[in-house]
């Protein structure tokens, strides 16, 4: 029996894209002679992504979809696709094709050589802002150190033993981070590079705001160094009013000068461990939301079987 390969696609107003996806990935496969399906999951899109997916499916059987009640994110679009995948392995790219189809055979053939995970890596970001660039690599660097695995290359982009598959969906986080928990598992692993392809219809749909609230989700999904923060900065504070007492004792003359710089340094510590309660009270809101057990997500409608 020949092996399939199921292929996830989060899409979230891609009405511009859905079908030229749909289109140039079941071709590539095609030529390759690898059997599949593609499932793209309309991550409650505002435009008509949904009506893009049924026609896609209309034209090719192996196409299905998924449709959420309202947007839940990227991440657990790709976890709700991969809890349907029929294949023997699965792969997960962007409906935006900045993840080049052609790699999908070489990964694939990687695949049937025993490896378990065949991570996407970046070999060029495209056209992407300096700043954007700078950020991205801060950021995989931190999450790196912080959780002790070695994100930096990390992309969306991979293809998945069903083993693997099966591992990832027993996680019962209700946030979810596909990159670091696909680098947790473990697993036989190797990459293939690529160029990230310049996106031909639409624009991307992440702002700052949205990237530095994923920033802040993933990191303390993996690590609590952020509540050791209140720690190191109450050590801090004490040693600086040490040292600030031991300097009045030697060098004080003018009460009023000492005065004004020990108010700045008690409104500073005012203002740290308020941000230590905000960490604080961070992590316990992911606590409260896990203890809910509210599912990552509500499909609302389908096409396909």
């Amino acid at each position: 029996m020949d092996e399939l390969l199921s292929i996830v696609i989060p899409a979230f107003n891609e009405e511009a894209m859905v079908e030229k996806a749909a289109a140039t990935v079941a071709g590539v496969l095609k030529d390759a002679g690898i059997g599949y399906e593609l499932i793209f999951v309309d991550d409650g899109s505002r435009d008509g992504t949904w009506e893009a997916i049924t026609r896609a499916h209309a034209r090719d059987g192996n196409v299905r979809g998924l449709g959420f009640s309202r947007n839940f994110g990227k991440d657990r679009a790709v976890f709700a696709g991969l809890s349907r995948v029929k294949g023997d392995c699965a792969a997960v790219m962007d409906c935006d094709l900045q993840h080049p189809p052609e790699k999908l055979p070489e990964m694939f053939a990687l695949w049937e050589q025993g490896y378990e995970i065949v991570e996407g890596v970046k070999r060029d970001r495209g056209e992407e802002s300096a700043f954007h660039r700078l950020c991205a690599n801060g950021f995989y660097a931190l999450i790196s150190r912080l959780a002790g695995l070695d994100m930096k290359r990390s992309s969306d982009f991979k293809l998945m033993d069903r083993r693997v598959v099966d591992t990832l969906l027993t996680f019962p986080e209700e946030e979810v981070f596909f990159r670091g928990l696909t680098a947790f598992v473990g697993f036989r692993r190797t990459e293939v590079e690529f160029d990230v392809a310049e996106r031909t219809a639409g624009q991307s749909k992440w702002s700052f705001r949205s990237l530095a609230r994923y920033a802040v989700s993933s990191v303390t999904a993996f690590s609590a160094a952020p509540l050791q923060l209140a720690t190191v900065l109450g050590v801090l504070f004490a040693l600086a009013a040490v040292v600030t007492g031991v300097l009045y004792a030697v060098l004080g003359r003018d009460p009023s000068g000492w005065l004004v710089f020990l108010g700045v340094l008690a409104i500073l510590g005012v203002a740290c461990l308020l941000l230590c309660l905000g960490v604080a009270g961070y992590y316990l809101g992911r606590i409260f939301r896990q203890g809910l057990g509210r599912p990552r997500s509500i499909i609302s409608r389908e096409c396909g079987e």
